[in-house]
């Protein structure tokens, strides 16, 4: 017994760094760079350490800036369109749009809180 209360805080965690998104569709991609809101979009894979990690951090910069920016997913091996639609060589890779859809930077590789804010907030997101 003792031995399981010992282990339950790192499941617990374990649980935590996969929290994730659902992989986001074209359509819904489409609607979000139409939307008049900044857009960030992570592409990457559920199988990726680099994304595994960003994940909940992406899912709480979803929460936070609900209704003010759209924070997005793309699994790019369940959608290898999307790969192809934004020239995506390596994951994972964070592409941050204003709020009229077109491209304002991206960026390869782990990206923590603070820089996804200030890719955010060069957009136009205050």
């Amino acid at each position: 017994m003792k031995n399981l209360l010992a282990t339950l805080p790192l499941v617990l965690i374990a649980s935590i760094a996969c929290a994730e998104l659902p992989s986001a569709s074209d359509a819904e991609v489409t609607r979000a760079l139409a939307s008049g809101r900044p857009t960030l979009v992570d592409l990457g894979s559920g199988s990726c350490a680099s994304c595994k990690q960003m994940a909940p951090i992406l899912e709480e910069l979803a929460g936070t800036w609900h209704g003010k920016a759209n924070v997005l997913f793309i699994d790019v091996r369940e959608d290898e369109a999307a790969a192809k639609r934004f020239g995506i060589r390596l994951i994972p890779t964070q592409i941050f749009f204003d709020a009229n859809g077109k491209e304002v930077s991206r960026h390869i590789g782990f990206m923590d809180k603070p820089d996804l804010i200030k890719g955010l907030q060069a957009t136009g997101l205050r």
